[in-house]
């Protein structure tokens, strides 16, 4: 691999590629690098080349690969944004790892508990930092809410709730609307690949839990211990309705669950509520609106801020990953809370496949021990 740039002190800027051309990445990782002062971004990385080639006549990065191993190979890197079919994270991952550069994965992070595992242990060997693309973790109302449950002010969690409803179904039945809204997308949208299990994993579970899941692991600092769950695919090729009992470490439960069929003129729903020994959590995370409740106070209400990028600040991850590179701030989205996410559906899909009995997170490192 080439030596990286020498460039030093405030004038130096994160040099990153991001692997995957999609439309989530083609929407949110490549301009929002390209808007960042810190950041450079160096090249752009898509086996696909089609989609490369559509990107790259959007945003004129000037270099594109459609093998990520020759890139690493040529380009002077510090991190990579993996922005590939869920089914690559790991692999991806773990070879840029390997080459000591950071990373930040889109959700879901992996589909195995075991892969989250490896991944977050190779991070630490190599002294390279891994995150996950969770914008609400860069919120600063989820922020209060994961310092207000975590300093033990309101006492251990009891309970929690965590649902996230949309319309997702026709990206799991192949159709992503750009056959009657050419122009609905910044450059292309995601095709196919949602409704394809051996690109996508899950349905509901992969592509929209991963984010309530990931809200709750990071505000209360929970880790799933045993997972009860049914799942409904309703003619499709993937779930679009899921519904999951846990118990937590410390003898807190929850429910957490989700349907993608919502109809196309709602505004879905991501909600959470937690409910703690002296205190309670309600969030309303699309909207913005938060409630903490204590014993004998006012509660302490967040309301939200005139600009939507304040509640969902999609541009955050990635922009953080060059900070972090720079030394010039701390991880805000660190793998282990996907990790924590990947080990609930891992649990849940193999919950399901049995008629809902129990899966023990445990006993994830056992099984695919077993499958290998």
């Amino acid at each position: 691999m080439t030596e990286k740039s020498e460039n030093t002190g405030d004038s130096r800027k994160a040099r990153i590629a991001v692997i995957g051309t999609g439309w989530w990445s083609t929407f949110t990782h490549i301009p929002g690098l390209q808007a960042y002062p810190h950041a450079t971004l160096v090249a752009l990385c898509d086996s696909d080349t089609e989609k490369l080639q559509a990107a790259e006549e959007k945003y004129q990065v000037g270099r594109t690969y459609s093998d990520y191993h020759e890139m690493i190979e040529k380009e002077a890197l510090d991190g990579v944004v993996v922005a590939t079919n869920h089914a690559s994270h790991y692999e991806i991952a773990r070879y840029c790892l390997d080459h000591h550069l950071s990373v930040m994965i889109e959700k879901p992070m992996v589909l195995y508990a075991r892969h989250a595992q490896e991944l977050v242990n190779l991070a630490h060997e190599r002294q390279q930092a891994l995150m996950i693309g969770y914008p609400y973790h860069y919120n600063t109302t989820v922020q209060r809410v994961r310092d207000v449950i975590q300093s033990g002010e309101l006492g251990a969690v009891q309970f929690v709730n965590c649902v996230f409803t949309s319309h997702i179904r026709d990206l799991l039945g192949g159709r992503d609307g750009s056959e009657k809204n050419p122009g609905g997308f910044v450059v292309h949208g995601p095709g196919k690949v949602y409704s394809q299990p051996h690109l996508s994993g899950g349905g509901e579970g992969h592509l929209q839990i991963t984010h309530s899941a990931g809200l709750m692991f990071f505000t209360t600092g929970l880790r799933a211990k045993r997972v009860h769950a049914l799942m409904h695919n309703h003619g499709l090729p993937l779930d679009l309705v899921d519904t999951m009992t846990v118990e937590f470490e410390g003898a807190a439960l929850g429910i957490v669950g989700g349907c993608g069929n919502t109809a196309r003129t709602a505004s879905g729903k991501l909600d959470l509520s937690i409910y703690c020994e002296n205190g309670s959590v309600v969030m309303d995370a699309l909207n913005g609106r938060t409630v903490i409740y204590r014993e004998n106070q006012a509660p302490e209400r967040f309301e939200p801020g005139a600009d939507a990028e304040t509640i969902y600040p999609r541009f955050a991850t990635s922009q953080n990953l060059a900070d972090v590179i720079l030394g010039r701030a701390e991880n805000g989205s660190p793998g282990e809370i996907g990790w924590r996410t990947v080990e609930l559906l891992d649990a849940a899909y193999r919950s399901a496949e049995i008629d809902g009995q129990a899966v023990m997170i445990d006993d994830l490192y056992t099984i695919l021990e077993e499958q290998s």
